[in-house]
């Protein structure tokens, strides 16, 4: 059973992370004459430097109570729900469009929840999967809506390059799925650190880690850009860094120990449909027919899983 107060508080967490997260597709559109790992590295240079200066002022307590654990996992989650997955993404929007990237990553919510939700909702992850198989089966549907009218509208990249897209998206969806249901339950185990304190390491370690991609990304594959464009890239890693990352990771986190993964991994929808709305006023434009539908699908398969993780339905039977 969910606690109204926690159940209302953990989704307006995971709404305003999905506002955040859902500007990360626009990014690679508009930084289309970088590369994905350019794009990776900056925004995670930016992402690790923030964290840092965030956690300054109390980073001795902080850091005093890491543990090995804490620092392999953390490095780990960061490889899988950062990096890795940030190449994924802008590998397939640059390459599929953001339609098509959205629309493979939107799975999530799915994936999330059959991944992390135990079959008979045990060990206090929410509702039994069974109960969810209509709501999930309207999200699901709503992806495919979208699929269709990609193909249908004639948009998208040449064959091999949206093999490639393709390939990228589904290694973007894969990365953060075992991510999220991974990161999810660290956090539930991890009372040593509060969620902001969870998010600004991950950060850190995340920053550490991309140090490694300067030579490939900046020495060797630098080279072509003028002052103006640099300025760009650097303001635009630094402004995704400090809303998708900083405040986006932040407000997920606290959704993902506010609610039961059953609930919580549904909630990366949000991401898709901003992402969506987003797409739509860059290319300033209304949504297409099929468009409307699956959007309407996603948020009714949101609402009703929302309605049964409310403790009168949530209750067993």
């Amino acid at each position: 059973m969910t606690d109204p107060r926690r159940l209302t508080l953990g989704l307006l967490c995971g709404l305003i992370a999905g506002a955040f997260w859902g500007g990360v597709f626009l990014a690679p559109l508009v930084l289309a004459d970088f590369t994905p790992l350019q794009m990776t590295a900056g925004r995670y240079l930016a992402y690790g430097l923030a964290s840092l200066v965030l956690l300054a002022p109390t980073a001795l307590a902080v850091f005093g109570r890491m543990t090995g654990r804490d620092w392999r996992d953390l490095a780990l989650l960061s490889l899988l729900g950062n990096l890795i997955y940030y190449v994924g993404l802008a590998v397939a929007v640059q390459n599929a469009g953001v339609a098509a990237a959205s629309l493979i990553i939107g799975l999530l919510p799915v994936t999330v929840t059959l991944v992390g939700a135990r079959p008979n909702g045990l060990g206090g992850e929410g509702v039994p999967l069974r109960r969810l198989a209509a709501p999930l089966a309207l999200l699901a549907t709503g992806v495919v809506c979208i699929n269709i009218d990609v193909f249908r509208s004639g948009e998208g990249a040449p064959a091999p390059r949206l093999i490639l897209g393709v390939l990228g998206a589904v290694l973007a969806l894969a990365c953060w799925t075992v991510y999220a249901v991974w990161n999810a339950r660290r956090l539930a185990s991890t009372p040593n650190f509060n969620s902001h304190e969870w998010s600004l390491l991950t950060g850190v370690v995340t920053g550490a880690l991309s140090l490694v991609l300067i030579v490939p990304a900046f020495l060797v594959g630098g080279a072509g850009h003028g002052s103006s464009a640099w300025t760009l890239f650097w303001g635009i890693s630094l402004a995704v860094a400090l809303g998708a990352s900083v405040i986006g990771n932040g407000l997920w986190n606290a959704a993902s120990r506010l609610l039961p993964l059953s609930l919580s991994g549904q909630l990366i929808v949000f991401e898709t449909l901003f992402a969506l709305l987003y797409g739509f006023l860059h290319e300033g434009r209304w949504p297409r027919p099929l468009e409307s539908v699956a959007i309407a699908l996603m948020l009714a398969g949101v609402l009703w899983s929302v309605s049964l993780h409310r403790p009168s339905a949530a209750a067993p039977t």
